[in-house]
């Protein structure tokens, strides 16, 4: 932690020493600490305000290490908006390193939906933060991404909210969409077997029974007793597939599908967007993608 420490404020330093002001150009800077936090900002945002992210995607936002570029980055941003509820456990460090010019949004924690627990591992009983995973909850925190941003620029509050609306339709939309491709699914086939027990507010909002081998990525993965809890439970419960993601290991879920002689599919998306050429390179694409996967290996009919 030194050391951690040693450079931060080395960087820290260099910034403050910089011949520009870190605040003289007056456009608000908004950073966002991972990939989907990232879009739905921006959705809001618009050209006005510049937003940035802190985790690339493709990255493990459960995992990452903050860089010496989001230091620096961090020093000259007025608003970091986070998951949080545990999401992002180096956010301390964003924290520690804050003062009054820096607003820092819990958006999960100050969203308008009914959070579920974590299902199981060491966090079983805390909030599940992935909220997100519902278009419910993602419209929850457009609502807060927006009260947020209309009170640090209120001349520019009914752009913001405005945006606001047309990303709550299109949320309605969306989650209309991923429900018709997925009620082709018979109901004895709605297993969601995943490696992090990501998958609990789709699981709410689409009538599935979702479980992970673990809780969420920052605790230990694929221990023996997870691992050997599952197979267990595959012997005696058989879905049709298990599924990996596509920020995790596929190792565990890989070995767990050939001890069991099951199929598996992906990856999903959850913890980040894909590259922008890539299969869910923005929220909407994610989901139909996950539910295209799912359609597949849980036996949807047969699109006409």
């Amino acid at each position: 932690m030194s050391k951690w420490f040693t450079w931060v404020w080395a960087l820290l330093f260099v910034a403050l020493i910089s011949a520009a002001p870190a605040y003289a150009n007056t456009t608000l800077r908004v950073i966002a600490s991972f990939s989907v936090m990232e879009e739905l900002v921006k959705r809001v945002a618009g050209d006005t305000v510049s937003v940035n992210v802190i985790v690339p995607r493709g990255e493990d936002v459960h995992r990452w290490e903050l860089t010496p570029p989001n230091v620096l980055a961090l020093e000259e941003t007025h608003i970091v908006f986070y998951n949080g509820l545990g999401l992002e456990p180096w956010i301390r460090h964003v924290e520690a390193m804050s003062d009054d010019r820096l607003t820092l949004v819990e958006v999960a924690k100050k969203a308008d939906y009914t959070p579920l627990t974590i299902s199981t591992g060491q966090y079983k009983g805390e909030p599940d933060p992935h909220m997100w995973m519902d278009p419910e909850g993602a419209a929850a925190y457009i609502d807060v991404i927006a009260e947020t941003l209309a009170e640090h620029l209120p001349e520019q509050a009914d752009a913001f909210y405005t945006r606001a609306d047309e990303a709550r339709k299109a949320l309605n939309n969306l989650n209309q969409a991923v429900k018709e491709r997925l009620e082709g699914i018979p109901q004895t086939n709605r297993t969601l077997l995943t490696s992090e027990a990501g998958f609990g507010y789709f699981a709410r909002a689409y009538a599935f029974d979702a479980q992970g081998v673990w809780g969420v990525n920052h605790e230990t993965q694929g221990s023996a007793q997870a691992m050997a809890k599952i197979s267990e439970q595959l012997a005696e419960k058989r879905p049709p597939a298990l599924f990996f993601e596509s920020t995790t290991p596929s190792i565990h879920m890989d070995a767990l599908s050939r001890e069991a002689s099951l199929p598996l599919a992906g990856p999903l998306y959850v913890d980040s967007l894909s590259a922008e050429d890539g299969p869910a390179a923005n929220y909407a694409d994610m989901l139909r993608h996950n539910a295209e996967v799912m359609h597949t290996a849980l036996g949807g009919a047969t699109a006409e």
